[in-house]
């Protein structure tokens, strides 16, 4: 047998943050779009929120075809698009164009982004799944932080046409690989029907999904994080500007916090294998998470390097939330045919939070004065998703008294 050198699961990650790029590589671009297209204010607001819109309003119907259509085929057509949309936005000459190529990048980040953990599952053992699924939960963080360091380098460089053409480039390229090296799901859930573990209709895996906690449980405590995470990060560069840190020193420390969020998503999967349950990541993740916003933002009297330290911690802390809930998300669908109908679930419920999450901050700064109530969103926030968390914790009990977990 010819010795494979790259896991499969690890080239579906790869994937994954290949597509993140596209979700990042808008914002170093604005100021440049602004100038020579005569992007609008409003207009970059939709430009930026168009893939969490999309994430929204097709999560779950993606999840579904996912499921029925094959996870490597709708991952690779979600490559695709999201590459030949990038390839097009290169040419584009006006704020609408962008527009309709950018609604086109949201629903090809979908397509690739939904079946991946229930891929994963299929390609790895079961006591490396845990660590596995930590591992693809850093793809966001670590596409979002690549794309806000590189951006600037290539458009200042050369132009945001060639940085738009060369992620098209990088993502075909993705595409290819994942063909190459992903081995064929297809006929799968077919299988899992015969043998009674899911219905077969989508109809009926709706109903399964929907009508079981567990799908539930996950989407809104990824909703708690995802609006609370995107809130704090989107507004940094803002409330650094306020503070009269100059804009490259800004983009350096914006990433940094985006990039951070990788540890916490890893070592939630290494934590996971080791044996610690999952709600004791999920407590840890939304307490620092609310304390962390609480020392960075409250009117206390404390530095800025400590405040800078209390963000860096709440989004290193809170990437266990998202590494914990896509692990718990295959674990709490309610069927093997279901796992990407529930992961699409959880991401229309992610996108939702990421919608509502930044205009409901950016409102209260406004009404105040000022970002030093911001903590009272994001504790909000937090103490929702402890409840849920234990809610969590009570599936699972029950799941180990019926199965024998």
């Amino acid at each position: 047998m010819r010795h494979q050198r790259i896991h499969p699961a690890l080239v579906v990650i790869a994937a994954g943050v290949s597509a993140a790029l596209h979700v990042g590589k808008l914002s170093p671009a604005l100021p440049v779009l602004s100038t020579e297209l005569g992007v609008t204010l409003v207009q970059a607001g939709f430009l930026l929120s168009l893939v969490q819109l999309a994430g929204m309003m097709l999560g779950l119907a993606v999840g579904l075809s996912a499921d029925t259509l094959g996870l490597k085929r709708s991952m690779m057509s979600g490559l695709l698009l999201l590459s030949a949309a990038s390839l097009l936005g290169g040419w584009a000459r006006s704020a609408e164009t962008l527009l309709v190529l950018r609604s086109f990048e949201g629903l090809g980040f979908l397509l690739m982004s939904m079946p991946a953990p229930s891929l994963i599952r299929q390609l790895v053992s079961p006591e490396r799944m845990s660590a596995t699924l930590g591992l693809w939960g850093a793809y966001m963080p670590l596409g979002t932080a690549t794309a806000l360091l590189c951006g600037p380098v290539v458009i200042g460089l050369a132009s945001w046409e060639l940085w738009w053409w060369l992620l098209a480039g990088v993502t075909a390229s993705m595409a290819v690989w994942v063909w190459r090296v992903v081995p064929h799901d297809r006929g799968r859930i077919h299988v899992a029907a015969r043998v009674g573990r899911v219905p077969s209709g989508w109809l009926q895996r709706l109903r399964h999904t929907l009508g079981a906690a567990g799908p539930w449980l996950v989407a809104l405590s990824f909703a708690m994080y995802s609006g609370q995470w995107l809130a704090v990060i989107g507004f940094l560069p803002t409330i650094y500007a306020d503070g009269g840190v100059a804009s490259g020193t800004s983009a350096v420390l914006t990433a940094l916090v985006a990039g951070v969020n990788m540890v916490g998503n890893i070592a939630s999967g290494r934590l996971l294998s080791r044996g610690v349950r999952p709600q004791v990541l999920l407590y840890s993740g939304f307490a620092v998470m609310a304390g962390g916003t609480l020392f960075a933002f409250a009117a206390l009297p404390i530095g800025p390097v400590f405040r800078f330290a209390a963000i860096l911690l709440f989004s290193m802390m809170g990437g266990m939330i998202p590494g914990t809930l896509f692990s718990l998300a295959v674990r709490l669908a309610p069927g093997d045919g279901t796992v990407s109908t529930t992961v699409g679930w959880m991401q229309q419920w992610a996108s939702l939070g990421q919608f509502a999450g930044p205009p409901l901050v950016a409102w209260l700064a406004s009404s105040t004065g000022g970002w030093h109530w911001t903590w009272l969103v994001t504790g909000a926030c937090s103490i929702v998703g402890v409840v849920l968390a234990m809610a969590i914790r009570s599936q699972l009990d029950r799941r180990t008294r019926d199965h024998g977990w």
